[in-house]
């Protein structure tokens, strides 16, 4: 079909809406329906009288480039990237302002008349109201980004033409220019234009966020990401704020945290501007220490309105350092709480908690799953509080016998029953004065000790078995459970006035799974594991790749159990992914795992077949574990199975 031809149905057809018949619209996308609707009604524009190009003087055209001179600035650098990159594909770039003036242009010197022609060119007016739909006045209208493609153009002598184009925004939502790139010819898919449209939109916002650190240059700036590895290299949320934490400016990911927080956005509304302490869960002070108080200058806070982690650094004006004036003074150094985290915000808050608990007398219940270090929390609290030099009991409720309990809790006096010791015992109870005791899993306290603890509490004396007189003891209890509490009392297992007793302040661990300082918990345990057993060994990259992806549902405790595991079994200097236990490889490929679960079926398990290979292999399980396809764990357990041992292990 020639063009023309193409022209005249495309004018029959944009007639045919203006006469109120939509019959030859077929599939056209709802974003250009609306906006040839825009340019019949209330435009006027007429689709059988094709608009010549319009095109500035040059004194005009200067007066719109000096209203946007800081922008030009900056854009520059963008511009020219962006246009590198397409250019060889035979698209033009242009930088309109919020009119639809092209204020800044890179072409292609061998079209220039064909892109002139086109208004495709510097000074060029692509306003809707003039030019029609097409992309950057269509983009001005809806701000958003959007492909005008061939014929979803108005204008019928644009139908050859494809643009993409996506809005810049200042930092109250309105648009300030628009970037677009071109192209006089392009295939006729619709979705050959869609990288394009990711490619325009990134460098939009790029060169949106690089106006903002220009505009903003004399405040503070708090750049965030969900992702720790892109805060320092593209953030996505920038937010100015003052000294005080009072919000200043934000960009567009900044704008909806705050619409999150007001659950209104649009408008902009610096007069219901919440504080930078009402957007994330920490004090103005975490935030103005962040350069200091952090190795890599990054910090995690919760966002309080969708509770999501988010990765924080701190930009300071250009030229003065306000951290270090404004920050106020650091609270003095905990180190038993301190070495228990990193910066997850979960974790943050707790220790803050305990941090004000721990020279209390108030009784603390630590809740959390099994195996999230409910234990190492307490014993902390005990380290760095005034009973410090005291005793620290623990008693796991749910390890002792039932009928041993009591005795094991309240102690006895000689001859208190048969089968004591001659001359009684101290209970754990009485042991603990003087110092801390702690009660882990307390949800399986049998009911009828239940009675027995709460006058403990209330009266600070024990009664062991056999006595008449109770004992006075000056003790701090701290307690644990992974069990839902209220389930327990509503279904009259656990008694009430018990559980306010012991709740008097309630620190709840997260999963290790939902902190976002789980690198930090990996190194620390493995370290302390490899300090234990004085071994030199390292932990590679892929063996952190594969810990950091597993979901861990035994927490700090299975990991723990895991890194044992990899330093026990490991051959040489450090451990691999293939040294760590097979419930841990969740990267691993499908069919690598498949054979590793096969278990006792495996295609190996001829002890022929697997004696040979480790002959072959000279005994090396590293080499004979990737060569089946399988962890060193299962080549372990599969020797073992069939009683082979390596030659220098052999009696």
């Amino acid at each position: 079909m020639s063009l023309q031809t193409e022209q005249r149905q495309h004018i029959d057809t944009l007639i045919q809406l203006s006469e109120g018949r939509e019959t030859g619209l077929g599939a056209c996308r709802e974003v250009i329906r609306r906006s040839w609707a825009r340019c019949v009604d209330e435009y006027r524009l007429d689709p059988s009288r094709p608009r010549p190009v319009r095109v500035l003087t040059q004194q005009a055209l200067r007066d719109h480039q000096e209203s946007v001179d800081d922008l030009l600035h900056v854009a520059r650098a963008g511009v020219d990237q962006l246009h590198a990159q397409v250019a060889r594909l035979g698209y033009v770039l242009l930088l309109t302002d919020h009119r639809g003036i092209t204020v800044e242009f890179r072409g292609q010197r061998h079209r220039d008349r064909a892109l002139r022609k086109a208004g495709l060119y510097l000074g060029a007016d692509w306003d809707e109201r003039y030019a029609g739909t097409c992309a950057v006045g269509t983009c001005i209208h809806d701000t958003r980004a959007i492909t005008c493609h061939h014929g979803e153009h108005f204008d019928a002598t644009h139908i050859n033409l494809t643009c993409t184009a996506a809005p810049i925004t200042d930092p109250q939502g309105n648009v300030i220019a628009v970037l677009d790139i071109s192209a006089l010819e392009s295939p006729r898919s619709h979705e050959s234009q869609n990288f394009g449209l990711s490619l325009v939109t990134l460098y939009a916002r790029m060169i949106e966020d690089a106006y903002f650190m220009h505009r903003y240059r004399d405040c503070l700036i708090l750049r965030y990401d969900t992702a720790r590895e892109f805060v320092h290299l593209n953030g996505r949320g920038l937010i100015a704020i003052e000294e005080d934490g009072t919000l200043i400016a934000a960009n567009g990911s900044g704008r909806a945290l705050i619409g999150e927080h007001l659950h209104r956005w649009p408008p902009w509304s610096p007069d219901r501007m919440p504080s930078i302490t009402q957007l994330f869960d920490g004090e103005i002070s975490d935030v103005l220490g962040i350069l200091s108080a952090c190795g890599d200058q990054i910090r995690a806070f919760r966002a309080r309105a969708s509770d999501a982690t988010c990765f924080v650094t701190l930009i300071e004006p250009r030229g003065r350092r306000v951290a270090a004036r404004a920050l106020p003074a650091s609270p003095a150094p905990v180190p038993a709480l301190d070495r228990l985290a990193s910066d997850d915000p979960a974790m943050h808050r707790v220790l803050k908690l305990a941090r004000r608990l721990r020279n209390e007398e108030v009784s603390v219940l630590i809740t959390g799953e099994t195996g999230t270090g409910k234990e190492v929390l307490a014993r902390a609290l005990h380290d760095s509080g005034t009973r410090a030099s005291g005793p620290f009991v623990a008693v796991n409720c749910a390890a002792i016998p039932e009928s041993l309990i009591e005795s094991e809790l309240f102690g006895y006096l000689p001859g208190a029953f048969t089968g004591g010791r001659r001359h009684g015992m101290r209970g754990l109870i009485q042991q603990a004065d003087g110092g801390t005791l702690f009660l882990d899993e307390i949800g399986d306290m049998p009911l009828p000790l239940q009675s027995r603890l709460l006058r403990v509490l209330a009266e600070r004396e024990v009664m062991p078995l056999g006595a008449e007189t109770p004992v006075k003891v000056d003790i701090r209890v701290i307690t644990a459970t992974h069990r839902d509490m209220s389930r327990m009392i509503g279904d009259g297992h656990f008694r009430e006035d018990l559980y306010y007793r012991l709740n008097g302040a309630q620190l709840r661990l997260p999963a290790l799974r939902e902190r976002a300082d789980r690198h930090f918990v990996i190194r620390s345990v493995y370290e302390a594991l490899v300090a234990e057993r004085e071994q030199a060994t390292r932990l590679r990259a892929d063996a952190m790749s594969a810990l950091l992806a597993y979901g861990w549902p035994g927490n700090i405790r299975q990991l723990k159990n895991a890194l044992g595991f990899a330093l026990a079994t490991v051959e040489g200097d450090e451990i691999t992914v293939h040294d760590l236990p097979e419930e841990c490889l969740v990267d691993a490929p499908p069919a690598t795992l498949t054979l590793a679960q096969q278990g006792d079926e495996a295609v190996d398990d001829d002890g022929q077949v697997l004696h040979e290979l480790l002959q072959q292999a000279r005994w090396n399980i590293s080499q004979v574990a990737r060569r089946l396809g399988v962890s060193r764990p299962t080549v372990y357990r599969r020797m073992q199975r069939h009683g082979l041992v390596p030659p220098n292990r052999r009696g």
